[in-house]
């Protein structure tokens, strides 16, 4: 698999050093590109990286290219997609992939016309941990599922990619998007109805909000998320039977605890320094998408175009509430 990066911002270092902990004969980083040249060429110096672009569109024609990385802020996510579909590049694109679901789908049907692997980058879906939770939940070691209590509290909403609307800013698309897609992982269904309540930020775009996900059978979901103070950022599921606890950060899980009983999932072992928690984590992903890349499939088993459209519409009616209570007050 050889790699092509697209930005050179702090998740793509974490993503390259992530890379690091697999098998150097099936992943390769043979080209890198940003709108500062500067950047892109320590990138390479760094990462050993041959080819350095800071034109996007002479990296989307480079042919020693195999699938696309695309981990810019929010607002380039669906022109730089369609930019790399359009030349014939299969894409990873970091969550969410769009904006609003008009764009979502826009991306996910380009992909699927030119017969494209493409998949939202939602990491979380490939960590053991998660694969240990999906086994008890199946297995009945909980029993029926009745409610999740989730929380993502950071503060970061000093950051312009954060709080202005124009570079596609927002809590629900940077962390709250994390809370819905566990929701879903855990649920495997819709929700029969959303209810948003949160906070407009003078910028015009969504600083925190508690979600609450009913479904048909009378389970819920409390989701909550805030970008302007640093708290939780664990979650609960309860189930008839006992309970799963989901260590910090639960988005990078490698510790839960079941009716009490703690386990562990060591990370890839790696020397670097990563900007995030848990980050090493990245490697699952990308070799997922290996997988997935030479087998020929179009789509991610793990975290299929429906999850993608699932989560986005999600963020859509939570947002609209979000907005229209803004206004009422």
């Amino acid at each position: 698999m050889r790699w092509g990066i697209c930005s050179a911002g702090l998740i793509a270092s974490d993503f390259c050093n992530a890379l690091q902990c697999l098998d150097p004969s099936d992943h390769k980083i043979t080209a890198v590109v940003s709108k500062s040249l500067e950047k892109a060429k320590k990138y390479a110096e760094e990462f050993k990286i041959p080819n350095v672009y800071d034109s996007y569109e002479e990296f989307a024609k480079d042919p020693n290219i195999d699938l696309v990385y695309l981990s810019t802020i929010n607002c380039y996510h669906h022109p730089l997609s369609v930019l790399m579909l359009n030349n014939g590049k299969p894409v990873l694109c970091e969550k969410t992939c769009g904006n609003n679901l008009k764009e979502t789908v826009e991306m996910l049907e380009l992909a699927k016309s030119q017969k494209l692997f493409f998949m939202e980058g939602l990491w979380s879906n490939f960590f053991p941990a998660y694969a240990a939770i999906r086994k008890e939940i199946e297995s009945g070691t909980i029993g029926k599922i009745r409610y999740l209590d989730v929380a993502f509290f950071v503060d970061i909403f000093s950051k312009p990619r954060i709080s202005q609307r124009s570079l596609g800013g927002g809590g629900i698309l940077e962390i709250g998007v994390y809370t819905i897609w566990l929701a879903n992982f855990i649920f495997r269904e819709k929700p029969e109805t959303i209810t948003a309540v949160g906070t407009i930020a003078d910028t015009g775009v969504d600083q925190s909000a508690n979600i609450i996900l009913t479904y048909k059978d009378g389970a819920r979901a409390s989701l909550s998320y805030n970008t302007a103070v640093t708290g939780r950022t664990d979650a609960y599921i309860y189930g008839t039977k006992g309970k799963i606890y989901v260590c910090p950060p639960f988005w990078g899980a490698n510790k839960i605890e079941v009716n009490g009983e703690e386990r562990e999932f060591p990370l890839p072992k790696s020397n670097a320094t990563y900007n995030y928690p848990n980050s090493a984590g990245l490697a699952y992903q990308a070799d997922c998408v290996r997988q997935c890349f030479e087998k020929g499939q179009l789509e991610c088993p793990a975290h299929v175009h429906s999850d993608t459209l699932s989560i986005i519409k999600i963020i859509e009616e939570a947002r609209r509430q979000l907005h229209e209570n803004h206004k009422e007050t």
